[in-house]
C-alpha cells in the first residue's frame, strides 16, 4: 500500500461509514468488508469511534502527525471533531471536565515527550476524581535506530510506559497487531462504571503508519463493562442492619462514588435517624435544605459538618476515599465506634478498622440495606430524637455564621488600599446567581474551592464541580472548554483565583476559537491566599505565597478579540451586574474582581477540622492513634 492507497482507503470508508450512520450499520450493509487494510493510527481512529469517542482535543506535534492525518480526513466527513489547543494541560482539563459534566468521551492526542508529560500532569485530575479519559501519546521508535528526539535520555526500553502506568492504565503499541487488546483494555479502564479513570495508550512514531492487511474489524472493541450490582454477603448485611439500629448518632459520609444515590439516601437517613456529611464533589447529593443534610466536613468543612463527625457513634462511609481533607486525616471520627462501609472498590470498603464492608454498588446496597432495616422495624418518619435535635442546632448555627459574613460583604484591604469584597461575598453571589441563570460552576483549587464549596447551596447534582481530588490550579478555566466540546449546550461559570489563572491562561484564545460559551470569574487577592492563610495558622506569618506585581486581567483579557473582559467592581450589586452582562454576551467573558485579604475574621469562613500538615503533625498523628479507627 502505497500513501495514495492509505489515503484512497481511509477516505472511502470514512465515507460509507457517514453515509450509513455509523461504523457497524455500514459493516451490516456490506458498504465496509469485515477485513480492511489499514493502519495502526487508523485502526485506534476506528476502535474509539467505535466506542463513543468522537472528540480529540490535541497539541500535535511529530510525534503525532500520522494521527493527525487520519483526524483530518475523518473529520472531514462530520464523523468526529478536532480541538487544537495551545497546552497539553489545558487539553486534559477539558476533556476530564466534559467527562464530568456530560458524561461525553475524549481523547486528548500530543506529541512524544514534554507535551506527553504536560498531558500525564494534567490527568492527575482525572484520575483523582475517577473519571475516564484517554489519552494518545507519540513515543520512541520500535527499531531503536539511537535516541528519538524527546525521549526519556535513556538505554532503557518504555521509560514513558513505566512512567505513565503509575497513574492509569497504559500500553504501548509496540506490536501493530496488539491494536485490539490495547483498546480493550483502555475501554475496561475509560468505561469503569465505578472509578474510571485515564488511559495512556503509547503509540512509537514508527508503528503509527505501520500496515495492517487484512484487519478483522471485529478486533476492535466496544460496549462498557457491566455495572456491579449490590453487595452479596447476607453475613455482612446482618451485620450492618444491626449496628444501624443499636447506634444513636449516626453520621453518614457521602463520597464521590455515591453519584445518583440522592432518593435511597434520603430514605436510609430517615430510617437511621441519621445525618449526611457530604463530600465537596458531590454538594447537591441532596438538597441544601435537607435537614438531614449537614453540607461538608473534614479539615475544611463546616461548622455543622465537623460536628456530626465529632460525636457520631457509628460512621456509614458511602463511595468514599476518605481523602485527608475528608476525614481530618482519619481524625475526623474521634467518637465512632464501628464503621459501615459501602463501596465498588474492596480496598476503599476496608479503609477503617471495626468495619463491616459491603463491596458493590452504592445505590443498589442502600436499597437493599433500606429493605432489611424495614423488616426490622425501622420507620420512614423516626421521632426527633436528642442527635437530630442537636445537629439541627448546629446547622441554624452555622447558617448564622455564614449570614455574619454576608452582611459584611466589603472590607478594608492593606493590598488594594480600599474597601474590597470579601470572598465569601463574591461567590455567594456569583453560585445564586449560577443557580437562578441554570450555569454550571467550576471550582478552582485554593482558597476558592474552600469557600465554595461550604457557600454553594445545590438543589441537585450537576449543578458544581469542584476538582478537590487533586486540586489542580488552572481545571476551571480551562474546563470551560467542555462547554464547546459538548453536544449539549450548557453556560459555564468558572471560579478561579489570580494564582490558578495565571496557570492556564490559553483558554482566553482557545475558548473564543472554539465557542466557549462560559465566564471566568477572577477572585484577585494577589496571592496564595489558601497558603497564606494556613502559613499563618501554623507559623504566625506568611512566605512567599504573594508577589508585588499587579495585573491589569481586565486589560489583559480585552486584548484578546473575542473575549468580553469586565470589571466586577467592589459591590454585590456590581457583581450581579457584571455577571448579567456577561452572561448576555454570546462568547468568552471575564470578570475581574479584586478580593479581600487579611486577619479580619469576617473574611473568610474558616476551618473547624484538621490536618496532617506542618506544625500540626505530631498533634493529630498521636490522636489519629489514639482513636485506632
Amino acid at each position: 500500500m502505497g500513501i495514495e492507497d492509505i489515503t484512497t482507503g481511509r477516505e472511502s470508508r470514512a465515507q460509507a461509514i457517514a453515509e450509513h450512520g455509523g461504523l457497524e450499520k455500514a459493516r451490516a450493509t456490506g458498504a465496509i468488508p469485515r477485513t480492511v487494510d489499514t493502519t495502526v493510527a487508523e485502526a485506534v481512529v476506528l476502535g474509539l469511534l467505535r466506542q463513543g469517542v468522537r472528540r480529540y482535543v490535541v497539541v500535535l506535534g511529530h510525534g503525532s502527525t500520522e494521527v493527525g492525518e487520519v483526524l483530518r480526513i475523518y473529520e472531514g466527513r462530520g464523523l468526529l471533531r478536532t480541538f487544537p489547543v495551545r497546552s497539553e494541560v489545558e487539553a486534559s482539563h477539558a476533556a476530564t471536565a466534559l467527562r464530568w459534566i456530560t458524561g461525553e468521551k475524549a481523547a486528548v492526542v500530543t506529541s512524544i515527550g514534554p507535551g506527553a508529560m504536560q498531558a500525564f500532569a494534567g490527568s492527575l485530575a482525572a484520575a483523582s476524581n475517577g473519571l475516564g479519559v484517554w489519552y494518545l501519546f507519540g513515543d520512541e521508535t520500535t527499531h531503536d535506530e539511537g535516541p528519538n528526539m524527546q525521549q526519556v535520555p535513556r538505554h532503557e526500553q518504555q521509560p514513558f510506559l513505566r512512567m505513565f502506568s503509575s497513574l492509569g492504565g497504559a500500553y504501548s503499541l509496540h506490536t501493530p497487531e496488539a491494536v485490539g487488546t490495547a483498546l480493550r483494555r483502555g475501554m475496561c479502564q475509560v468505561d469503569d462504571p465505578h472509578f474510571g479513570g485515564p488511559f495512556f495508550l503509547l503509540m512509537p512514531m514508527n508503528t503509527q503508519p505501520a500496515r495492517l492487511p487484512a484487519f478483522h474489524l471485529d478486533e476492535l472493541p466496544f460496549g462498557p463493562p457491566p455495572t456491579p450490582g449490590p453487595a452479596t454477603s447476607r453475613e455482612a448485611y446482618d451485620e450492618a442492619v444491626a449496628a444501624l439500629l443499636e447506634a444513636r448518632r449516626v453520621v453518614v459520609k457521602v463520597g464521590g462514588g455515591a453519584r445518583g444515590c440522592g432518593e435511597t439516601l434520603d430514605e436510609f437517613l430517615r430510617l437511621t435517624d441519621g445525618v449526611a456529611v457530604l463530600s465537596p464533589k458531590l454538594t447537591g447529593a441532596l438538597p441544601h435544605d435537607h435537614p438531614r443534610n449537614l453540607r461538608v466536613g473534614g479539615s475544611k468543612g463546616t461548622l455543622c459538618g465537623n460536628f456530626a463527625m465529632e460525636t457520631a457513634d457509628l460512621l456509614v462511609a458511602l463511595g468514599t476515599r476518605a481523602v485527608c481533607q475528608s476525614d481530618s486525616s482519619r481524625t475526623g471520627y474521634p467518637a465512632v465506634r464501628e464503621v459501615v462501609n459501602v463501596n465498588s472498590d474492596p480496598a476503599a470498603a476496608l479503609h477503617y478498622s471495626r468495619t463491616t464492608a459491603l463491596v458493590g454498588d452504592v445505590t443498589a446496597t442502600l436499597e437493599v440495606l433500606n429493605s432489611l432495616l424495614r423488616l426490622q422495624g425501622a420507620k420512614d418518619e423516626t421521632p426527633e430524637s436528642d442527635w437530630f435535635r442537636e445537629c439541627t442546632e448546629k446547622r441554624a448555627e452555622w447558617e448564622a455564621f455564614k449570614a455574619e459574613r454576608y452582611a459584611r460583604p466589603v472590607l478594608h484591604d492593606q493590598v488594594w488600599g480600599r474597601e474590597v469584597l470579601t470572598q465569601p461575598a463574591a461567590i455567594k453571589v456569583a453560585t445564586d446567581w449560577a443557580r437562578e441563570a441554570g450555569a454550571v460552576a467550576l471550582f478552582d483549587a485554593g482558597d476558592v474551592q474552600a469557600n465554595g464549596f461550604q457557600i454553594v447551596e445545590d438543589e441537585r447534582e450537576g449543578q458544581t464541580f469542584s476538582e478537590t481530588g487533586a486540586s489542580y490550579m488552572g481545571f476551571a478555566a480551562s474546563g470551560l472548554l467542555a462547554t464547546a466540546l459538548s453536544d449539549r449546550p450548557f453556560y459555564g461559570l468558572a471560579f478561579t483565583g489570580d494564582g490558578s489563572f495565571m496557570m492556564n491562561p490559553q483558554v482566553l484564545i482557545d475558548g473564543v476559537e472554539h465557542g466557549v460559551t462560559g465566564c471566568i470569574l477572577l477572585l484577585d487577592n494577589r496571592r496564595m491566599a489558601a497558603i497564606s492563610g494556613l502559613q499563618a495558622a501554623q507559623y504566625g506569618r506568611d512566605h512567599a505565597t504573594n508577589d508585588s506585581v499587579a495585573v491589569d486581567y481586565v486589560k489583559m483579557a480585552s486584548a484578546f478579540e473575542g473575549v468580553l473582559a469586565i470589571h466586577g467592581g467592589h459591590s454585590t450589586d456590581e457583581l450581579q451586574d457584571a455577571l448579567q452582562m456577561a452572561h448576555a454576551h454570546d462568547g468568552l467573558s471575564l470578570i475581574h474582581v479584586p478580593v479581600y485579604f487579611g486577619p479580619d475574621p469576617l473574611g473568610g469562613l474558616g476551618a473547624f477540622g484538621r490536618w496532617n500538615v506542618g506544625s500540626w503533625v505530631d498533634e493529630v498523628q498521636a490522636l489519629r492513634h489514639r482513636i485506632g479507627l
